[in-house]
Protein backbone atom coordinates (compact mmCIF):
# COMPACT_ATOMS: atom_id res chain seq x y z
CA UNK A 1 0.00 0.00 0.00
CA UNK A 2 2.28 2.73 -1.32
CA UNK A 3 1.88 6.38 0.86
CA UNK A 4 1.95 8.61 -2.58
CA UNK A 5 2.09 12.75 -3.07
CA UNK A 6 0.57 14.22 -6.12
CA UNK A 7 0.99 18.15 -6.61
CA UNK A 8 1.96 21.23 -8.13
CA UNK A 9 3.38 23.63 -5.84
CA UNK A 10 5.56 27.75 -6.65
CA UNK A 11 8.65 25.50 -6.71
CA UNK A 12 7.12 23.91 -9.98
CA UNK A 13 4.28 26.17 -11.73
CA UNK A 14 3.14 29.13 -12.08
CA UNK A 15 0.43 31.21 -10.20
CA UNK A 16 -1.52 30.58 -14.10
CA UNK A 17 -0.86 26.79 -13.50
CA UNK A 18 -1.80 26.72 -9.98
CA UNK A 19 -4.69 28.64 -10.64
CA UNK A 20 -6.24 26.19 -13.04
CA UNK A 21 -6.15 23.04 -10.23
CA UNK A 22 -6.75 25.28 -7.23
CA UNK A 23 -9.56 23.96 -4.80
CA UNK A 24 -11.66 25.64 -2.99
CA UNK A 25 -11.74 24.73 1.10
CA UNK A 26 -15.59 24.60 0.47
CA UNK A 27 -14.90 21.65 -1.56
CA UNK A 28 -12.90 19.89 -0.07
CA UNK A 29 -15.36 17.27 0.81
CA UNK A 30 -16.64 17.13 -2.72
CA UNK A 31 -13.42 15.81 -4.14
CA UNK A 32 -12.16 13.75 -1.51
CA UNK A 33 -15.31 11.38 -2.24
CA UNK A 34 -14.53 11.88 -5.75
CA UNK A 35 -10.57 10.84 -4.95
CA UNK A 36 -11.77 7.99 -2.57
CA UNK A 37 -14.08 6.40 -5.33
CA UNK A 38 -10.96 6.23 -7.91
CA UNK A 39 -9.87 2.44 -8.40
CA UNK A 40 -7.22 1.53 -5.81
CA UNK A 41 -7.38 4.66 -3.42
CA UNK A 42 -7.97 3.71 -0.16
CA UNK A 43 -7.29 6.96 1.77
CA UNK A 44 -6.92 10.32 0.24
CA UNK A 45 -6.73 14.17 1.79
CA UNK A 46 -6.73 17.16 -0.29
CA UNK A 47 -4.57 20.23 0.26
CA UNK A 48 -4.87 23.39 -1.36
CA UNK A 49 -3.40 26.98 -0.81
CA UNK A 50 -2.55 30.09 -3.19
CA UNK A 51 1.00 28.46 -3.48
CA UNK A 52 0.50 24.48 -3.87
CA UNK A 53 -2.83 21.86 -4.80
CA UNK A 54 -1.22 18.24 -3.43
CA UNK A 55 -3.39 15.08 -3.15
CA UNK A 56 -1.71 12.57 -0.17
CA UNK A 57 -3.39 8.92 -0.79
CA UNK A 58 -2.52 5.88 0.01
CA UNK A 59 -3.02 2.69 -2.59
CA UNK A 60 -1.40 0.07 -4.76
CA UNK A 61 0.84 1.31 -7.53
CA UNK A 62 -1.75 1.86 -10.65
CA UNK A 63 -3.78 4.35 -7.93
CA UNK A 64 -0.66 6.65 -8.80
CA UNK A 65 -1.78 7.32 -12.14
CA UNK A 66 -5.34 7.21 -11.06
CA UNK A 67 -4.85 10.60 -8.91
CA UNK A 68 -2.28 12.21 -11.38
CA UNK A 69 -4.88 12.03 -14.58
CA UNK A 70 -7.94 13.03 -11.72
CA UNK A 71 -5.41 16.52 -11.36
CA UNK A 72 -4.98 16.64 -14.90
CA UNK A 73 -8.27 16.48 -15.68
CA UNK A 74 -9.69 19.10 -13.30
CA UNK A 75 -7.31 21.59 -14.30
CA UNK A 76 -7.95 20.68 -18.27
CA UNK A 77 -3.66 20.47 -18.32
CA UNK A 78 -1.98 19.06 -21.53
CA UNK A 79 0.46 15.89 -20.96
CA UNK A 80 3.09 18.70 -21.41
CA UNK A 81 2.27 20.93 -18.66
CA UNK A 82 2.08 17.92 -16.44
CA UNK A 83 5.22 16.63 -17.09
CA UNK A 84 6.79 19.94 -16.49
CA UNK A 85 4.54 20.90 -13.51
CA UNK A 86 3.46 17.81 -11.61
CA UNK A 87 5.66 15.87 -9.13
CA UNK A 88 4.80 12.35 -7.44
CA UNK A 89 6.78 11.27 -4.25
CA UNK A 90 6.20 8.00 -3.01
CA UNK A 91 6.55 5.99 0.63
CA UNK A 92 9.24 8.31 2.77
CA UNK A 93 9.70 10.60 0.25
CA UNK A 94 6.30 11.82 0.22
CA UNK A 95 6.22 11.37 3.95
CA UNK A 96 9.45 13.77 4.33
CA UNK A 97 7.75 16.11 1.66
CA UNK A 98 4.61 16.60 3.89
CA UNK A 99 6.78 17.01 7.52
CA UNK A 100 8.81 19.74 5.63
CA UNK A 101 5.65 21.51 4.39
CA UNK A 102 4.38 21.57 8.17
CA UNK A 103 7.32 22.87 9.21
CA UNK A 104 7.00 26.16 6.99
CA UNK A 105 10.11 24.67 5.00
CA UNK A 106 8.82 24.26 1.48
CA UNK A 107 6.86 27.45 2.07
CA UNK A 108 7.36 30.33 -0.29
CA UNK A 109 8.09 32.54 2.79
CA UNK A 110 10.52 30.09 4.61
CA UNK A 111 8.97 29.41 8.05
CA UNK A 112 5.56 30.79 8.14
CA UNK A 113 3.36 29.05 10.02
CA UNK A 114 -0.26 29.47 8.43
CA UNK A 115 0.39 26.44 6.51
CA UNK A 116 0.02 24.02 10.17
CA UNK A 117 -3.64 25.65 10.36
CA UNK A 118 -4.55 25.02 6.44
CA UNK A 119 -2.85 21.42 6.83
CA UNK A 120 -4.76 20.84 9.89
CA UNK A 121 -8.39 22.02 7.81
CA UNK A 122 -7.66 19.68 5.16
CA UNK A 123 -7.05 16.56 7.57
CA UNK A 124 -10.16 17.33 9.15
CA UNK A 125 -12.67 17.55 6.32
CA UNK A 126 -10.94 14.72 4.72
CA UNK A 127 -11.68 13.04 8.11
CA UNK A 128 -15.50 14.25 8.26
CA UNK A 129 -15.57 13.10 4.19
CA UNK A 130 -14.91 9.25 4.87
CA UNK A 131 -11.31 10.05 3.42
CA UNK A 132 -8.74 9.32 6.24
CA UNK A 133 -7.78 5.82 7.52
CA UNK A 134 -5.27 4.62 10.08
CA UNK A 135 -2.36 5.64 8.23
CA UNK A 136 -3.12 8.88 6.48
CA UNK A 137 -4.37 9.93 10.22
CA UNK A 138 -0.95 8.76 11.74
CA UNK A 139 0.80 10.57 9.14
CA UNK A 140 -1.31 13.84 9.64
CA UNK A 141 -0.28 13.95 13.31
CA UNK A 142 3.23 12.93 13.19
CA UNK A 143 3.49 15.97 10.52
CA UNK A 144 1.45 18.18 13.21
CA UNK A 145 3.75 17.31 15.86
CA UNK A 146 6.96 17.81 13.09
CA UNK A 147 6.17 21.20 12.61
CA UNK A 148 5.72 21.99 15.81
CA UNK A 149 9.05 20.47 17.09
CA UNK A 150 10.81 22.05 13.99
CA UNK A 151 9.45 26.14 15.12
CA UNK A 152 9.85 25.84 18.70
CA UNK A 153 13.41 24.43 18.30
CA UNK A 154 15.02 26.27 15.51
CA UNK A 155 12.85 29.63 15.88
CA UNK A 156 12.16 29.79 12.14
CA UNK A 157 9.05 31.83 12.46
CA UNK A 158 10.64 34.37 14.92
CA UNK A 159 12.56 36.46 12.74
CA UNK A 160 9.85 38.78 10.28
CA UNK A 161 10.68 38.57 7.10
CA UNK A 162 8.08 40.92 5.19
CA UNK A 163 8.63 44.90 5.35
CA UNK A 164 4.98 45.40 6.86
CA UNK A 165 5.40 42.93 9.82
CA UNK A 166 9.13 43.73 10.43
CA UNK A 167 8.16 47.46 11.12
CA UNK A 168 5.34 46.17 13.44
CA UNK A 169 7.86 43.40 15.35
CA UNK A 170 10.67 46.98 15.47
CA UNK A 171 7.67 48.84 17.14
CA UNK A 172 7.10 46.08 19.08
CA UNK A 173 10.52 46.06 20.03
CA UNK A 174 10.73 50.31 21.13
CA UNK A 175 7.44 50.41 22.64
CA UNK A 176 6.82 46.88 24.17
CA UNK A 177 2.98 46.52 24.42
CA UNK A 178 1.01 47.94 21.42
CA UNK A 179 -2.38 47.85 22.41
CA UNK A 180 -2.11 51.33 24.01
CA UNK A 181 -0.41 53.24 21.54
CA UNK A 182 -2.08 55.50 18.74
CA UNK A 183 -0.73 54.89 15.11
CA UNK A 184 -1.10 56.88 12.00
CA UNK A 185 -0.92 55.21 8.62
CA UNK A 186 -0.08 57.70 5.85
CA UNK A 187 -1.42 56.10 2.38
CA UNK A 188 -3.67 53.86 1.93
CA UNK A 189 -2.25 50.82 -0.24
CA UNK A 190 -1.24 47.44 -0.07
CA UNK A 191 1.72 48.01 2.31
CA UNK A 192 -0.23 50.44 4.83
CA UNK A 193 -3.36 47.62 4.95
CA UNK A 194 -1.00 44.71 5.54
CA UNK A 195 0.51 46.87 8.76
CA UNK A 196 -3.15 47.82 9.01
CA UNK A 197 -3.96 44.18 9.68
CA UNK A 198 -0.55 43.42 11.54
CA UNK A 199 -1.36 45.92 13.91
CA UNK A 200 -5.08 45.24 14.26
CA UNK A 201 -3.60 41.66 15.21
CA UNK A 202 -1.73 43.11 17.64
CA UNK A 203 -4.63 44.38 19.34
CA UNK A 204 -4.11 48.44 18.79
CA UNK A 205 -7.71 50.45 18.51
CA UNK A 206 -6.62 53.40 18.34
CA UNK A 207 -5.44 54.04 14.75
CA UNK A 208 -5.66 56.66 12.30
CA UNK A 209 -4.99 56.43 8.56
CA UNK A 210 -4.80 59.65 6.38
CA UNK A 211 -4.93 59.49 2.73
CA UNK A 212 -5.71 61.70 -0.22
CA UNK A 213 -8.66 60.20 -0.86
CA UNK A 214 -10.49 60.23 2.33
CA UNK A 215 -13.44 58.11 0.76
CA UNK A 216 -10.61 54.89 0.53
CA UNK A 217 -8.99 55.70 3.97
CA UNK A 218 -12.51 55.38 5.26
CA UNK A 219 -12.75 52.21 2.99
CA UNK A 220 -9.59 50.76 4.58
CA UNK A 221 -10.21 52.43 8.22
CA UNK A 222 -13.82 50.34 8.40
CA UNK A 223 -11.51 46.80 8.37
CA UNK A 224 -9.74 48.13 11.32
CA UNK A 225 -12.26 50.02 13.09
CA UNK A 226 -10.04 53.31 12.58
CA UNK A 227 -10.71 57.04 11.98
CA UNK A 228 -9.75 58.76 8.60
CA UNK A 229 -8.38 61.43 8.28
CA UNK A 230 -7.63 63.72 4.38
CA UNK A 231 -3.83 63.85 4.25
CA UNK A 232 -3.66 67.68 4.75
CA UNK A 233 -5.17 66.84 8.03
CA UNK A 234 -2.02 65.15 8.91
CA UNK A 235 -0.15 67.86 10.63
CA UNK A 236 -3.10 68.25 13.15
CA UNK A 237 -3.47 65.02 14.34
CA UNK A 238 0.20 64.16 14.13
CA UNK A 239 1.06 64.58 18.21
CA UNK A 240 -1.21 61.96 18.62
CA UNK A 241 1.14 59.79 16.95
CA UNK A 242 3.12 57.00 18.96
CA UNK A 243 4.18 55.64 15.65
CA UNK A 244 3.44 56.50 12.24
CA UNK A 245 4.01 54.09 8.85
CA UNK A 246 3.99 56.19 5.43
CA UNK A 247 3.45 54.61 2.36
CA UNK A 248 2.53 56.87 -0.20
CA UNK A 249 2.60 57.57 -4.15
CA UNK A 250 4.13 61.13 -3.82
CA UNK A 251 7.09 61.86 -5.60
CA UNK A 252 7.79 64.80 -3.02
CA UNK A 253 8.05 64.34 0.99
CA UNK A 254 4.87 64.88 2.94
CA UNK A 255 5.80 64.96 6.79
CA UNK A 256 8.48 67.84 7.00
CA UNK A 257 10.35 68.76 10.04
CA UNK A 258 8.58 71.42 11.04
CA UNK A 259 5.31 69.61 11.63
CA UNK A 260 7.29 66.85 13.23
CA UNK A 261 9.04 69.99 15.43
CA UNK A 262 5.24 71.00 16.44
CA UNK A 263 4.28 67.45 17.18
CA UNK A 264 6.97 66.96 19.49
CA UNK A 265 6.07 69.97 21.37
CA UNK A 266 2.52 69.27 21.97
CA UNK A 267 3.36 65.24 23.43
CA UNK A 268 6.17 67.40 25.75
CA UNK A 269 9.00 65.37 24.15
CA UNK A 270 7.81 62.30 24.33
CA UNK A 271 9.48 59.91 21.49
CA UNK A 272 8.10 59.23 17.60
CA UNK A 273 8.68 56.12 16.26
CA UNK A 274 8.45 56.90 12.10
CA UNK A 275 8.79 54.35 9.81
CA UNK A 276 8.84 55.64 5.70
CA UNK A 277 8.59 52.86 3.42
CA UNK A 278 7.91 54.76 0.27
CA UNK A 279 10.27 55.45 -2.49
CA UNK A 280 10.49 58.38 -3.20
CA UNK A 281 10.55 58.92 0.87
CA UNK A 282 7.50 60.52 2.12
CA UNK A 283 9.22 61.83 5.27
CA UNK A 284 12.22 64.35 4.70
CA UNK A 285 15.17 62.97 5.88
CA UNK A 286 15.97 66.10 8.42
CA UNK A 287 13.35 64.64 10.13
CA UNK A 288 16.10 61.99 11.52
CA UNK A 289 17.97 64.59 13.05
CA UNK A 290 15.37 65.61 15.69
CA UNK A 291 15.57 64.32 19.46
CA UNK A 292 13.23 61.50 20.45
CA UNK A 293 12.70 60.51 16.92
CA UNK A 294 13.42 56.90 15.59
CA UNK A 295 13.39 57.04 11.63
CA UNK A 296 13.58 54.14 9.39
CA UNK A 297 13.51 54.00 5.82
CA UNK A 298 12.67 51.34 3.22
CA UNK A 299 16.57 50.65 3.05
CA UNK A 300 16.94 50.01 6.90
CA UNK A 301 14.00 47.64 7.16
CA UNK A 302 15.39 45.46 3.93
CA UNK A 303 18.57 45.03 6.10
CA UNK A 304 16.82 43.67 8.84
CA UNK A 305 14.65 41.25 6.14
CA UNK A 306 17.91 40.22 4.50
CA UNK A 307 19.08 39.06 8.03
CA UNK A 308 16.25 37.76 8.93
CA UNK A 309 15.86 35.72 5.73
CA UNK A 310 19.31 34.58 6.08
CA UNK A 311 18.56 33.41 10.01
CA UNK A 312 15.57 31.32 8.92
CA UNK A 313 17.66 29.86 6.03
CA UNK A 314 20.13 28.71 8.43
CA UNK A 315 17.64 27.42 11.13
CA UNK A 316 15.85 25.76 7.43
CA UNK A 317 19.11 23.57 7.39
CA UNK A 318 19.01 22.47 11.57
CA UNK A 319 15.69 21.78 11.12
CA UNK A 320 16.77 18.93 8.43
CA UNK A 321 18.40 16.59 11.05
CA UNK A 322 14.79 16.37 12.84
CA UNK A 323 12.86 16.35 9.82
CA UNK A 324 14.73 12.98 8.61
CA UNK A 325 14.42 11.73 12.48
CA UNK A 326 10.76 11.99 11.86
CA UNK A 327 10.92 10.15 9.00
CA UNK A 328 12.33 7.31 10.16
CA UNK A 329 10.04 7.33 13.42
CA UNK A 330 6.90 7.45 10.63
CA UNK A 331 8.33 4.47 8.12
CA UNK A 332 9.35 2.60 11.43
CA UNK A 333 5.84 2.35 12.26
CA UNK A 334 4.10 2.16 8.89
CA UNK A 335 6.45 -1.07 7.97
CA UNK A 336 5.50 -2.41 11.25
CA UNK A 337 1.65 -1.46 10.51
CA UNK A 338 2.00 -3.52 7.06
CA UNK A 339 3.71 -6.32 8.59
CA UNK A 340 0.51 -6.75 11.02
CA UNK A 341 -1.28 -6.80 7.81
CA UNK A 342 0.35 -9.74 6.34
CA UNK A 343 1.13 -11.57 9.52
CA UNK A 344 -2.78 -11.25 10.09
CA UNK A 345 -3.48 -13.11 6.91
CA UNK A 346 -0.91 -15.70 7.40
CA UNK A 347 -2.78 -16.33 10.85
CA UNK A 348 -6.42 -16.30 9.30
CA UNK A 349 -4.95 -18.77 6.57
CA UNK A 350 -3.61 -21.07 9.08
CA UNK A 351 -6.63 -20.86 11.37
CA UNK A 352 -8.96 -21.77 8.50
CA UNK A 353 -6.63 -24.99 7.63
CA UNK A 354 -6.94 -26.24 11.59
CA UNK A 355 -10.02 -25.96 12.16
CA UNK A 356 -11.10 -27.16 9.48
CA UNK A 357 -8.78 -30.56 10.43
CA UNK A 358 -9.27 -30.58 13.95
CA UNK A 359 -13.06 -30.59 13.40
CA UNK A 360 -12.38 -34.05 11.21
CA UNK A 361 -9.37 -35.31 13.08
CA UNK A 362 -12.17 -35.18 16.88
CA UNK A 363 -14.96 -36.92 14.23
CA UNK A 364 -12.32 -39.84 13.82
CA UNK A 365 -11.54 -40.20 16.99
CA UNK A 366 -14.64 -40.41 18.30
CA UNK A 367 -15.49 -42.75 15.79
CA UNK A 368 -13.10 -45.19 17.17
CA UNK A 369 -9.91 -44.51 14.71
CA UNK A 370 -6.45 -44.73 16.48
CA UNK A 371 -5.92 -41.13 18.03
CA UNK A 372 -2.24 -41.64 17.51
CA UNK A 373 -2.64 -41.61 13.87
CA UNK A 374 -5.38 -39.15 13.53
CA UNK A 375 -3.36 -37.13 15.00
CA UNK A 376 0.13 -37.98 12.90
CA UNK A 377 -2.31 -37.57 9.77
CA UNK A 378 -3.76 -33.96 11.14
CA UNK A 379 -0.04 -32.54 11.76
CA UNK A 380 0.79 -34.02 7.83
CA UNK A 381 -2.09 -32.81 6.47
CA UNK A 382 -2.14 -29.57 8.26
CA UNK A 383 1.71 -28.92 7.45
CA UNK A 384 1.17 -29.65 3.48
CA UNK A 385 -1.78 -27.07 3.48
CA UNK A 386 0.32 -24.56 5.13
CA UNK A 387 3.49 -24.98 2.88
CA UNK A 388 1.57 -25.64 -0.07
CA UNK A 389 1.23 -21.82 -1.61
CA UNK A 390 4.80 -21.21 -0.52
CA UNK A 391 6.46 -24.21 -1.59
CA UNK A 392 4.67 -23.28 -4.70
CA UNK A 393 6.05 -19.70 -5.24
CA UNK A 394 9.60 -20.88 -3.70
CA UNK A 395 9.89 -23.00 -6.91
CA UNK A 396 8.50 -20.19 -9.37
CA UNK A 397 11.21 -18.09 -8.08
CA UNK A 398 13.74 -20.56 -8.56
CA UNK A 399 12.46 -21.19 -12.19
CA UNK A 400 12.79 -17.53 -12.83
CA UNK A 401 16.08 -16.90 -11.02
CA UNK A 402 14.36 -14.42 -8.73
CA UNK A 403 17.42 -14.40 -5.85
CA UNK A 404 15.96 -11.75 -4.00
CA UNK A 405 12.83 -13.86 -3.03
CA UNK A 406 15.04 -16.69 -1.88
CA UNK A 407 17.24 -14.81 -0.11
CA UNK A 408 14.44 -13.45 1.70
CA UNK A 409 12.66 -16.66 2.08
CA UNK A 410 15.61 -18.26 3.52
CA UNK A 411 16.16 -15.40 6.32
CA UNK A 412 12.52 -16.16 7.13
CA UNK A 413 13.33 -19.89 7.80
CA UNK A 414 16.65 -19.26 9.01
CA UNK A 415 17.21 -20.67 12.52
CA UNK A 416 18.41 -17.73 15.19
CA UNK A 417 21.23 -19.59 15.84
CA UNK A 418 22.78 -19.88 12.58
CA UNK A 419 25.65 -18.28 12.08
Amino acid sequence: MPLLTTGISHHTATLEIREKIAIARTDYATRVKELYKLEGVEEVVVVSTCNRTEIYSIGPKHSREQVRQWLQTRGNLSDAEMDAHCYVREREHAVRHLFRVAGGLESLVLGESQIVGQLKQSWQMAHEAGGIGKVLDRLFQHAFSTGKLIRSKTGIGEHPVSVAYTTVMLAKQIFGDLSSKTVILVGAGEMVELCGRHLHDRGVSNLIIANRSVVRAAELAEQFGAHAVALTDLPDVLYKADILISSTASPEPVIHPKAVKAALKQRRNQPIFLVDIAVPRDIHPDVGKLGNVYLYTIDDLQKVVNENISKRTEAAEAATGDVNKSVEEFMRWLNSARAAVYLKNLHKHARMNSEELVAKALRKIKAGKDPEKVITQLANTLTKRILHLPSTRLRQAAEQQDDELLRVANRLFEPEDNP
